[in-house]
This record gives C-alpha cells, sequence and structure tokens, in this order.
C-alpha cells in the first residue's frame, strides 16, 4: 500500500470528490465549519476551491496508491474565523500565528488503516514547509477508549501525543461528551 500526503494546492478536483456534496442541494461542512459557517453551500464550494488555488493552501490530503482517502484541514489559526471568536479553545500566544489543526476525515473503505497519522504527519510537514514556527490542535481524550467516526474528527490526545505534540492547555470545548484538549508542537 503506497501512501503519499501531498498539499491541497492545486488539487481540487481531489478534494472535491468527497468533500463536496454530490447532490445539488445536498449539506455539508466543505471544511468550511472552523472557516465561515455562516457561508450557503455555494458560497463554501467558492471558498475552498479559491484556496485550493493559492498557497499555502487549505490543508493536505492523503493518497492511497494514487486514490484519495483523506483529508486534514491545516492553515494558520488566524484563517479559521470560529477559532478566533472561540469561548471554548484558549487564545495563546496568537501574536505568533500558530496552524491549527482542525479536522481529519478519511474515506469509508480506508478507515483503519492508520490513515490519521499519515495525514498529522503530512499536516505538520506542510505547516513547516509554509514557515510555521507553532502548530496546534484540539483533540478529544477518549482516556483510551474508542471514539466514534463523527466526535473523532478532531483526532484524539494519544494521536497528537504519538507525533511528539504535548498538552498545553485545558480547554472546555467537548467532543462525543469528552474533553479536548488544546495540544502543541514547536517548530522552529
Amino acid at each position: 500500500m503506497g501512501i503519499e500526503v501531498l498539499p491541497a494546492t492545486g488539487r481540487w478536483d481531489d478534494f472535491a470528490t468527497f468533500m463536496v456534496p454530490r447532490k445539488p442541494g445536498g449539506g455539508g461542512c466543505v471544511c468550511m465549519s472552523y472557516r465561515d459557517a455562516r457561508l450557503g453551500m455555494p458560497e463554501r464550494i467558492a471558498y475552498m476551491h479559491d484556496e485550493c488555488e493559492r498557497e499555502p493552501g487549505p490543508g493536505v490530503l492523503a493518497y492511497v496508491d494514487d486514490q484519495v482517502a483523506g483529508w486534514c484541514s491545516v492553515a494558520p489559526k488566524s484563517t479559521y474565523r470560529r477559532l478566533l471568536n472561540s469561548r471554548t479553545i484558549p487564545h495563546l500566544d496568537e501574536e505568533r500565528d500558530p496552524w491549527s489543526i482542525v479536522c481529519f476525515v478519511v474515506r469509508a473503505g480506508f478507515r483503519g488503516r492508520g490513515l490519521m497519522h499519515e495525514l498529522l504527519d503530512g499536516a505538520v510537514q506542510h505547516a513547516r514547509a509554509a514557515g510555521a514556527e507553532l502548530v496546534e490542535g484540539y483533540p478529544v481524550d477518549t482516556g483510551g477508549a474508542k471514539v466514534d467516526v463523527i466526535s473523532g474528527y478532531v483526532g484524539t490526545v494519544a494521536l497528537f501525543e504519538a507525533h511528539g505534540f504535548r498538552k498545553h492547555a485545558e480547554t472546555t470545548a467537548h467532543s462525543g461528551g469528552a474533553d479536548r484538549w488544546l495540544m502543541r508542537r514547536v517548530l522552529a
């Protein structure tokens, strides 16, 4: 199984294959929940299309044997409206404009293969290549219990710890009833 993680820049068609609703009038996040959830579907699609056309792009895509299999949203925290206005995620060192990892999506048929690990490594590499000094995520603390797909979209504390992130601050955010942490990894 050949796995490659690449920036979404210039890869709109691949992003759209599983992140944009297929049915006209269909709903979905299109990875806009943290960016600007106020937008309607046509505006969400246009926004993400534009993001995929310019640097640094909105995140990274995972490919398994040349098939797009997963997504991780990673970008400067200042580009996520919901994070900037959050009352549940602490605001720390904002002058450093940390990069934020806010969600993971692994397509059905590719789950259970460790792709979130590959996506997290790829997200960190992408942030570093774009000049980030600091990257952070807001994963759920499962206490070792299995987490459902919906609640696990933010990743788990164990996943982030396995990739060199450390708990930095408690949040008042929850996912699936479990607490979430602000976790960080210094890159520079």
